[in-house]
Order: structure tokens, then C-alpha cells, then sequence
């Protein structure tokens, strides 16, 4: 995904995490795409256009417009999900074309996520997709506001030994582990960790609670953090994403619970 306006690393980073998810997503789902071919469009969306499939971009580029402003780019590798919120209003309506046209494989919306909450594995990556989505679009919305604005942090790479959660503290962020390894900690005891994938401090933003333990990086990780008020909503229009999070907190727990039994032994 490319923004028409100038953004810093942290974004071509998540796009090429982002990509990587809609490939392992795909390869999970293991559904066949049907073939569309795009031509050069000015205006209005390209011709074949359903709100009700998904399409991934596999050559050219897809121009994403709102209220005559193209505001980012879809190029190869990248998914088109539907525009929900303007499908029934035209002037508030994102619309898709293509300047030199390109090349989808679309796949029916709705067989496509019944297939990915029929897979554990699917719907992991489905709600890591999502959160990716959510900092990407943080980062292209701020970009294209005028006025200057406090900046919210969506990505950070943390070196060993560096907290990006500490116990007690307010829980304002919920997190996805791009890459790396990170220790919990509580009350100066490790017990368990976090690795590449995984979704953590939810437990304490959804329930307005402190943290009640502490994450480390224990090497370099690279972190995508949402704010709390934009999980909820993610929850709110997916709840399907519930399920994976059920189960990286059952996991949790299980994993701590050894720990305990461990120390006490």
C-alpha cells in the first residue's frame, strides 16, 4: 500500500507486514480466485466493482479516492475490502480504479470469512491483518489532516531490556507483536513470554484495569500498538476476532500457570 502523502518508515513497514498476512491468509483460506481484469478508469469505480467481494491486487495498482482526493494506492500483493460505511451514500463512499489498469483475483466476501472463522490459524491471522489495517489507515489519516494534532504513536521497535508495558501503569493500548520476543514479568518474576503474532494487553484496555504485569522486549521487537477506543471498535465490527483473542488469553494463562507451579516447586 503506498499514501499519497509523506510518511516515515514505521508505515513501509507495516505495509510489507501487511502483505505478508494477506498472502498467509489467502494460502489458509485456500480458496480459488476468479480473474478480473481492470481497465484505465478516471472516475467512479472500475468496471465489475461488488461490494460484496474481496479482491487482492496481482498486477497494477488500485487508486482508493474519498470525496474526489485519491488518498492511497493498492498495488501488488495488497487487499481491497469493502467500503461498508459508504455503500449506501455516494458522497461518502471510497472509490476504487486504476490509472493504467491492473489484474484482481476476487473472492466472494462472505464464503471467504465463513471459511476464516472456520480455521483457528485463518482467524488469527484475519484479526492480526486487521489490527496492521488499523495503524496503517492511523498513519494515512493523519497524514492528510491539516491542522497540527498530538500524534499517537501506532508502531515502535523496542531493544532488549526496553518495557513497553509496565505493571501498574494505565492501560491506554492494546498491542500485536510484528517480530520479535519480549518477557513477562511480574512483580520482578518472569513468568511466560510473547513472541511474533501475538496480541497482547487487551485483557487490561477492555476492562479499564491497570497492567498487571510487565513486558519486556528480550530482543528487538517490533510492535503495533492501537488505541484502546479503536480496538473496541475493531471488536465491535468483527467479532469473530474475539475468538482468536479467547485464545491467546487461554494461553496465557495455561503458560503463566506453569510458571507458577514451576517457582513454587
Amino acid at each position: 500500500m503506498l499514501a499519497t502523502a509523506e510518511l516515515g518508515p514505521d508505515f513501509a513497514i507495516l505495509g510489507q507486514q501487511y502483505k505478508k498476512l494477506i498472502s498467509a491468509l489467502v494460502e489458509v483460506v485456500n480458496m480459488p480466485a476468479v480473474p478480473v481484469e481492470v481497465a484505465p478508469v478516471a472516475d467512479g469505480n472500475f468496471r465489475g466493482f461488488d461490494g460484496n467481494q474481496f479482491y487482492v491486487v496481482e498486477r497494477g495498482s488500485l487508486t482508493a479516492r474519498y470525496q474526489d482526493k485519491t488518498v492511497y494506492l493498492l498495488e501488488e500483493g495488497d487487499i481491497l475490502l469493502p467500503d461498508i460505511a459508504g455503500m449506501g451514500d455516494a458522497s461518502v463512499a471510497v472509490f476504487y480504479g486504476s490509472d493504467s489498469g491492473a489484474k484482481l483475483g476476487a473472492y466472494p466476501a462472505l464464503e471467504f470469512m465463513r471459511r476464516v472463522f472456520a480455521d483457528q490459524a485463518a482467524t488469527k491471522l484475519w484479526t492480526r491483518l486487521l489490527v496492521t489495517y488499523a495503524g496503517i489507515m492511523l498513519r494515512i489519516t493523519a497524514a492528510n489532516i491539516q491542522d497540527q494534532a498530538e500524534a499517537t504513536p501506532g508502531f515502535e521497535v523496542y531493544e532488549p531490556g526496553d518495557v513497553i508495558i509496565r505493571q501498574g501503569e494505565r492501560a491506554d493500548y492494546v498491542f500485536n507483536m510484528s517480530a520479535g520476543v519480549a518477557e513477562v514479568v511480574v512483580d520482578g518474576v518472569v513468568v511466560g513470554r510473547i513472541g511474533e503474532g501475538e496480541i497482547f494487553g487487551a485483557m487490561a484496555a477492555l476492562t479499564h484495569a491497570d497492567r498487571s504485569a510487565t513486558v519486556r522486549a528480550k530482543t528487538t521487537c517490533s510492535v503495533v500498538k492501537v488505541p484502546k477506543e479503536q480496538f473496541t471498535e475493531l471488536i465491535k465490527n468483527n467479532p469473530a476476532t474475539i475468538h482468536s483473542l479467547l485464545i491467546d488469553m487461554a494461553n496465557s494463562i495455561v503458560n503463566l500457570n506453569e510458571q507458577l507451579v514451576g517457582l513454587r516447586g
